[in-house]
Parts: structure tokens; sequence; C-alpha cells
């Protein structure tokens, strides 16, 4: 599982004197009371220095980030294993390159990959949210599911382990801090969950920050949806501030979810309301998803006017941020 373990903090250690008994020694055979007195203040003086004497702090050394940003360029990661997520989507491991290392990304932040065919005219770049947590050390998955004639999903489905691939980051995006708002909502198509599970990722394994999260995921079938077992396991943690609702294009019988396409009617009943004071909504997904919900992004540094259902529903532009 990709989530973050919960651990529990260390109990003191509770130490006891030890009892020693008031009657007489048996005069035949007894020892030396002096004798008896200088063991006890030995054992007693030991015992003390023990218990007062502090454990030495060994300093904790931050680890080295794989990705420092700036001027690093990319670097060649190998692929260590592959794993079919579904039809069309696979969790990619890579190496970082050295074990103790830290991707060295932050939330909400992503990667780039670079692919370069034989017979291509230039490389072929793709930003990926990778899946795995920021402070895991020695790799980093990415969730990478294969679109018809895409290049470099096909690239990456094709790789095998001991393959490798030329990556860099961090590519900031939305700079995420504890309790920065009170409430976002999440509205998300296919991969477009990523970012999505990275907020999450950082605001529940977080015990100071108590943002509410609403997820809205659109996906053509059930079996599409990514990540559900882990969006589950946040719904049954934390009720009272997390909730998701699916919407499928393809429903199945007896599906208890949203049919077709996610509506202004859905998202005007479980999104918070725009009046509401210091909420963010964040959108990704397939270009058809943006245009339908809030307007396309013109390019990674400017999130273009906000349009849509959320702009009909009375949200302003500061209120929406496009991944």
């Amino acid at each position: 599982m990709f989530a973050r373990s919960a651990f529990r903090a260390a109990q003191p250690l509770k130490m006891q004197a030890r009892r020693y008994a008031t009657e007489s020694a048996p005069k035949s055979g007894g020892s030396n009371p002096i004798v008896l007195i200088g063991a006890a203040a030995a054992v007693l003086g030991g015992g003390y220095y023990y218990m007062n004497s502090a454990p030495a702090k060994v300093p904790v050394v931050p680890a080295k980030p794989a990705f420092t940003g700036g001027d690093q360029g990319f670097i060649s990661l190998k692929v260590s294993e592959v794993e079919d997520v579904n039809h069309n989507t696979k969790r990619v491991r890579f190496e970082l390159p050295e074990k103790d290392m830290v991707s060295g990304l932050n939330v909400a932040s992503a990667v780039l990959t670079k692919f370069k065919g034989e017979n291509d005219a230039k490389a072929t770049l793709r930003p990926y949210t990778p899946v795995s947590d920021e402070d895991e050390r020695g790799y980093v998955d990415l969730l990478v599911k294969k679109y018809e004639g895409g290049p470099m999903s096909t690239h990456i489905h094709e790789l095998t382990p001991g393959q490798s691939l030329a990556i860099k980051g961090p590519l900031p995006k939305y700079a995420w801090t504890e309790n920065k708002h009170s409430h976002i909502g999440l509205i998300a198509g296919g991969t477009g969950i990523t970012p999505m599970y990275q907020l999450c990722r950082s605001i529940f394994n977080n015990p100071n920050d108590k943002t509410k999260v609403t997820v809205v995921f659109g996906n053509v079938t059930e079996q599409d949806i990514l990540l559900k077992k882990q969006l589950d396991e946040l719904e049954n943690t934390y009720p009272q501030r997390f909730r998701a609702f699916y919407v499928l294009d393809k429903a199945p019988q007896g599906w208890k979810g949203g049919s077709g396409f996610i509506t202004k009617d859905l998202l005007k009943t479980v999104l918070p309301e725009p009046k509401e004071e210091n909420i963010k909504l964040f959108v990704c997904g397939p270009p058809g998803l943006m245009k339908a919900i809030s307007g396309p992004k013109v390019s990674p540094k400017d999130q273009g006017e906000l349009a849509g259902s959320l702009q009909e529903l009375g949200y302003n532009k500061d209120q929406v941020y496009k991944f």
C-alpha cells in the first residue's frame, strides 16, 4: 500500500528500584555486615548512575534528495518493479541513485520524463506525479495509464526491470502547508487523481492538518478507478473529513455512484460553496474534463481564465487551481 504507516509514540522506560529484605541474616555462616553494606552501596550507586545518565543523542541526518531542480537536468533511473494495476495502467518503480535518498519532491510537485525514439525528430516530454510517499527512501513509483498513440505512456509500459528512463524534478505546482485551506475539493478524471492523492497523503499523514477533503472522480468503467483502495481507506479512517464521489461513463448494473459525466448539479451538491471562507478547488484530468469543469490551463505558468461548470456555479479564479 502506498500510504505511510502510522507509528505510536515510544513509551518511556519504567524503572523500579529493587526492594531489600529487612530481616537479619542468620549468624551461622553469616557475611561481614560491613561487606554487605559496601556491596549494597555499590549496587545502589550503580543503579543511581544508570537511572540518571541520559542516553547520548544521535544527530538526525536529513536524507539526501535525488531531484534538486535548478540546473541539475535529467538523471537516468533504473526500473526495479513493474505491476499491472488494470487493463491499461501500470505502476512502475524507479530506483533512486542511492538507497538512502528521498525523491526531493514537495507537495504539490511532479517530475518530468524524457524519451526520444530512434526515428523521432525530437524528444517526448511528459510530467507525472509520483504516487509513492515523499519520505520513501530509494525509489519513486509512477502510475502510468497507456493511451492509444501516446509515445511516452507506450514507452513506459514497454520498460522492463533493468531498463532506464530519463527523469528530472521537482516541478513545483501548488505549495501546500498544513491548514492552508479549511476545505478543498478535488475534481479528477483518470490519472488526474495522482496529484490529488499527493495532496491527500500530505494532509492525512500530518496529525496537525485538519483540512476537510471532498473528491469527485470521473472514469469510464469501474475497473478504471485508480487508487480506490487508498481512497476508501481514507474515507473509512476519516469519515468526518474525507468524502469521495465516483462517476462512471459506463456504469455497471447496480452501480451506486454517478453515471455519465461529472455534472454541474453534482458539483453543486457535494463541493464546498463559493461563499464559504478559505476554500480551494483543484482540477486535473483529460482536456475534455478540464474544458467542461474549469476551462483549460494555458501553460504551466498561466492558469487561464475560469470557465465551465465552476464559473457557472459562482466560484472565482482565485478559488480554483488547475493541475
